[in-house]
């Protein structure tokens, strides 16, 4: 009976994570598109939303780990490891996150999520270039029926900008280069880290890389519209959602496993699509939306499915039977989700 009632409560606990998982993840993206298109906020700069991200990530970051000591920084990274590693990690995740804000200024959210469903197509070509995946007639109908279904799923859009388009496809990217530097970073060089490790690690370089754009692109911008009214608790909050986010990923992950956020990460797509058509007038959901976005998650269920049977073997995508950085890549590839999304 004590037994059983752990069991349960254990069970409650990881459910409990994996709820709040979703809502903080579908929060932010609602959030960030309401900062960026709001008349209330009027703060379209989507390259010092995701500055400010960075800095605030970094700075809690420090003091959480250095000043406070509350959480424990892994070790193993070295000089060597940070500029071959580290720094190009951090500049993809600053072009995720960039592109991809940048587009919620052109495109509903619904319509973002249904061209993120092309991720694993990005993800899946990216690595078979850099000799990680393996082709095959069961990965090849699965990356085609993604590719269709967001096809018929923008076919379906009603107002399609294709600058938004062309944003969003950029994030996508440059989130499926940094998973693949992720994947060989940690297949070469051996370094596991957790999440707060690898916020500490990657925030402070993203934000460096985002202060070039910034400095170019929204700087003029903002000084030619004047001060900004951007009110310190809303910013305060905001960027405290970003990380509290990577904060849930890291223990959804510590009770579950990562397949089990990408599983939750496609509850959450659903979720962003339905909820954004009440939420924001931008977005209009048509049957041939749904539809084509269904068919896009119907591949990747299978992508995942695919994943999980590999690992479950001890099977890698390049076809040895070394099971251990599989399950390493696994634990670090998701470690740090996009403010806008996603992740």
């Amino acid at each position: 009976m004590d037994q059983w009632m752990k069991k349960m409560k254990d069970g409650g606990v990881t459910y409990a994570y994996l709820i709040f998982y979703i809502a903080i993840s579908s929060g932010q993206i609602f959030f960030n598109k309401w900062v960026l298109s709001s008349k209330e906020i009027n703060f379209p700069y989507p390259v010092a939303l995701t500055l400010l991200h960075m800095l605030f990530s970094s700075v809690l970051c420090f003091i959480l780990t250095k000043l406070l000591k509350i959480i424990k920084i892994e070790e193993g990274v070295t000089t060597e490891i940070y500029f071959t590693s580290i720094i190009p990690i951090g500049a993809m995740f600053a072009m995720t996150l960039w592109l991809g804000n940048s587009a919620y200024l052109y495109i509903s959210v619904a319509f973002a999520q249904m061209l993120k469903a092309v991720m694993p197509v990005a993800v899946f070509i990216l690595g078979a270039a850099a000799g990680l995946e393996v082709l095959s007639c069961r990965m090849f109908l699965i990356m085609s029926v993604i590719s269709l279904g967001v096809i018929i799923a923008s076919y379906g859009e009603v107002t399609v900008s294709w600058v938004g388009v062309v944003y969003q496809m950029g994030g996508v990217v440059g989130e499926a280069l940094r998973l693949i530097f992720m994947e060989i970073f940690v297949k070469r060089k051996g370094i596991r880290l957790n999440s707060i490790s690898v916020m500490y690690y990657v925030s402070p370089c993203s934000a460096f890389c985002l202060f070039v754009p910034w400095l170019f692109l929204d700087k003029p911008k903002m000084d030619s519209a004047g001060p900004w009214n951007f009110p310190p608790l809303i910013l305060f909050l905001n960027c405290l959602c970003t990380f509290v986010l990577n904060l849930s990923v890291f223990l959804v992950i510590s009770r579950t496993s990562a397949l089990t956020i990408r599983v939750a990460g496609v509850v959450r797509d659903w979720v962003v699509v339905l909820f954004s058509a009440a939420l924001f007038s931008d977005t209009k959901l048509t049957v041939i939306n749904l539809i084509g976005y269904g068919i896009a998650i119907a591949g990747v269920v299978a992508y995942n499915n695919n994943k999980l049977k590999k690992e479950a073997s001890g099977i890698s995508p390049t076809g040895n039977t070394d099971s251990r950085d599989e399950l390493r890549s696994d634990d670090i590839r998701v470690q740090l989700t996009s403010s806008n999304e996603t992740r």
